[in-house]
């Protein structure tokens, strides 16, 4: 019986791998976005990265920068370190750069951030932001595990430090997932002549400002940030949420109470 569930959880992991990797682009296994949309601190800091390494060429048209002060901060905290755009705080943020040099810079207009959680989800966000690498082959020198010849350069290099991409070469498709889900972090399948198959993964290389501990938890802010602001009031829903549950808890226990006063009569 217990050989019998052993072989059963296997099945499932193997089930549950097949499947992360069907459900992403170019055959990658995402990694898990540690974010906590409640935490106002993380916020904050994910505010700061966002307008500070995103804002130059990405905008978010749909947000407004007095909405901040949701997560604590006051007008005056706003616009002292976080407006280098605009000079009054109910504007949105928006960014110089016009769709045709953007265009002409990238190949394509870099994508407006409001809702890109929303399209993409968070662990896909989270895995791209850790999936670049260097690649002399491509016109901007890098390259992303996640989105495949990307026009987007690593702006962040020089906090994360350029990984390198290594690339194994298997027999079939079972080693090749194998050998892919024992991997720690971002791995990718890439088919290959003659049913091989190749796994892809990234490996340090040059190291930059920041430990790869602390750099993940750049990305984590950064990616929080950007799932609270695809949907700010879902924030006030949760807290209201949790309102409502305790409630209902303490609405119980006076009901339950109140049901066996009335029924120790009838027994």
């Amino acid at each position: 019986m217990t050989h019998l569930i052993k072989l059963l959880l296997a099945a499932l992991v193997a089930t549950s791998a097949s499947f992360a990797y069907a459900a992403s682009e170019s055959n990658v296994r995402l990694m898990h976005a540690p974010v906590n949309r409640l935490d106002d601190e993380s916020l904050q800091r994910g505010a700061r990265n966002f307008v500070n390494y995103c804002l130059t060429c990405h905008s978010a048209k749909y947000m407004r920068y007095n909405r901040l002060t949701d997560l604590g901060l006051t007008d005056k905290q706003i616009a002292d370190n976080l407006m280098f755009a605009s000079d009054k705080i109910g504007q949105t943020m928006t960014v110089a750069m016009t769709e045709a040099d953007g265009k002409a810079w990238f190949g394509n207009p870099p994508p407006d951030l409001s809702v890109e959680s929303r399209i993409r989800g968070r662990d896909w966000l989270y895995s791209y932001l850790l999936g670049f690498y260097r690649d002399d082959k491509s016109a901007t020198g890098w390259n992303n595990l996640v989105f495949p010849n990307v026009g987007m350069p690593n702006v962040l290099w020089e906090l994360s430090g350029q990984d390198k991409l290594v690339e194994t070469e298997y027999e079939d498709h079972e080693k090749a997932m194998g050998a892919a889900i024992a991997v720690k972090g971002l791995s990718a399948l890439e088919p290959l002549p003659g049913a091989k198959v190749a796994v892809l993964h990234l490996e340090p290389g040059t190291p930059g400002a920041m430990t790869r501990e602390q750099y993940e938890g750049f990305v984590t802010d950064l990616v929080n940030y950007l799932d609270y602001m695809a949907e700010p009031v879902r924030n006030h829903r949760i807290h209201l949420g949790l309102l409502v549950l305790l409630f209902l808890g303490v609405f119980f226990v006076f009901a339950y109470a109140l049901k066996r006063e009335y029924w120790k009569d009838l027994h």
